[in-house]
């Protein structure tokens, strides 16, 4: 095995994030119907919240309240409700992607594994645990307790300090995210992969060290 550590992002890398189905059932749950149209202007709110989260102009708690201000005033709750309800929700309809538990299960005892996320903390544990996977991550570093998000290298630093300073060298970082997991992994001088599902063309100036489709085609690069 060429890396001592694998390091996976969270959403889209290992679960299934599907917002719109996660704010449906909180809604539901609340007699109240979600619409595409809704989901919408919601997001219109919400990406760039997370593109300010990712570059440090914002902290996760701003991310977290602003994005749901508009539905808390309507709804008479606080936004601190709305988000935890939401997060309740997702862990309630939360997935696997497709070959994860496979590529788990054959990394085991080849290389430790950890999990660096901008997710948040509230989701991350309940997640594992239903999905099976508690068991495989040594460390699972959430950015809303460092402090930073990717692709900021202070979360590597804090990760790589966690994991007892291997030698980067031997690291690799798995995510779907082009710029906070790829180009945060090469800034901080470690080997990187883009799980790159839809097969998009390679970004300017991103040159990650594999472009794999699917996880288990990840499998057969790793575990030759």
């Amino acid at each position: 095995m060429k890396y001592d550590w694998i390091l996976f992002d969270a959403d889209e890398t290992l679960f299934h994030f599907d917002a719109f189905k996660g704010m449906q059932l909180m809604f539901a749950r609340k007699g109240v119907e979600f619409t595409q149209q809704d989901f919408d202007h919601y997001q219109r709110v919400n990406k760039p919240l997370w593109v300010d989260y990712q570059d440090g102009k914002i902290t996760a708690g701003q991310l977290k309240h602003t994005r749901f201000v508009e539905w808390a005033e309507k709804l008479e709750t606080t936004t601190v409700e709305l988000n935890s309800a939401f997060l309740e929700a997702m862990a309630d309809i939360c997935t696997l992607l497709p070959g994860a538990k496979e590529l788990m299960d054959a990394l085991h005892g080849k290389a430790k594994l950890g999990i660096i996320t901008n997710g948040f903390t509230e989701l991350q544990a309940i997640r594992l645990q239903r999905t099976g996977m508690s068991e495989y991550f040594e460390q699972v570093i959430i950015s809303e307790q460092v402090g930073v998000a990717k692709p900021d290298q202070g979360i590597f630093s804090y990760a790589l300090e966690k994991m007892g300073n291997p030698c980067k060298s031997r690291i690799l970082m798995v995510g779907d995210n082009p710029h906070s997991d790829i180009l945060g992994g090469i800034n901080f001088g470690i080997e990187t992969c883009w799980l790159n599902a839809s097969q998009q063309a390679e970004v300017q100036g991103i040159r990650p060290n594999y472009n794999v489709g699917s996880l288990s085609e990840l499998k057969d690069i790793l575990v030759a």
